[in-house]
């Protein structure tokens, strides 16, 4: 059976992810896999990033629910897996509203952001977090492939070397875009908004991809007769991201709640933090023009023509 929204990952992406982490293929040769970019990455303790994470643990530890994150990632996990009969469903039923397909997959994800928001955790995150650097996104990076827990999890939920390749790549090759996103404090006056109603980073970017995926079935519903194959393919890859980015980020916390949690060394669960960020960042983007931004060019050929 062919794997439906899988995203397009080329030799020269493959090539640029393996740079990026200092390993050169020789000429000639075949391209490295996922995995075996994965082993080749050497990285160790980095006691700067480690420091992050614990700094929110010591912070927020007795106000995270460690009963409702487990709970809450086990649905998460679930919704995942359901994805692809959303995909072959294609465009949502209903005469007067449409079909909950994709907003189905949702409720574990806005669990997760209420009780974050509650209990502070955003702000917390803002303070103590680095912002998008290059230098950040490098230590990210190597953080977040080295993770196997998370690694291992994104597999058995149905992410592909390609697709796990893919995801790695949000993070790994989006410098410019990622430091376009400043933690509020950082936004510079004069702009045309009150900054004082822009929530903490991490929080824009879970809130916005949460409503993005919200957004997907009423669109596909009312745009059906513009709708192609390919749009639905980028709507579904790039929900799938933001699930994988959200799941991410939800395992992280709960590293942070649980004192007893060694799947995630503390550096793993800063980068963990800000990889699943970078990761709902660049998908809610992509997804904006990928299929709600339906051009002449892309849309279904009109039937009066």
């Amino acid at each position: 059976m062919p794997q439906i929204g899988t995203p397009t990952v080329t030799s020269d992406d493959r090539r640029e992810l393996a740079s990026a982490f200092g390993i050169q293929n020789p000429p000639g040769s075949r391209d490295l896999t996922f995995e075996e970019i994965q082993e080749s990455v050497q990285t160790g303790t980095d006691p700067g990033f480690a420091s992050k994470s614990a700094a929110i643990r010591n912070d927020l530890i007795d106000e995270l629910d460690l009963d409702l994150i487990d709970e809450t990632l086990a649905r998460m996990e679930a919704r995942i897996e359901r994805l692809p009969a959303v995909r072959e469903t294609g465009i949502p039923a209903g005469e007067n509203e449409p079909e909950r397909l994709y907003r189905k997959l949702l409720p574990p994800a806005w669990e997760i952001y209420h009780h974050l928001s509650a209990v502070g955790f955003f702000a917390n995150a803002e303070e103590n977090l680095p912002a998008f650097t290059p230098e950040t996104i490098e230590r990210t990076a190597h953080q977040f492939i080295c993770a196997e827990t998370l690694m291992t999890a994104l597999s058995n939920y149905g992410f592909t070397d390609r697709q796990q390749t893919a995801l790695v790549m949000d993070v790994v090759t989006n410098n410019t875009r990622l430091s376009r996103w400043v933690p509020t404090k950082d936004i510079p006056e004069g702009v045309e908004f009150d900054v004082e109603y822009v929530p903490p980073i991490h929080q824009r970017a879970m809130g916005g991809a949460l409503l993005w995926i919200n957004a997907l079935d009423r669109h596909l519903w009312q745009k059906e007769i513009l709708i192609t194959d390919r749009i639905l393919d980028d709507a579904f890859w790039h929900a799938k991201s933001m699930l994988a980015g959200l799941y991410v980020m939800t395992r992280a916390v709960r590293a942070i709640a649980a004192s007893d949690d060694d799947e995630l060394t503390d550096a793993q669960t800063t980068a963990a933090l800000t990889a699943g960020a970078a990761i709902l960042i660049v998908n809610q983007e992509e997804l904006m023009k990928s299929t709600f931004w339906i051009t002449e060019d892309k849309r279904a050929p009109s039937r009066v023509r």
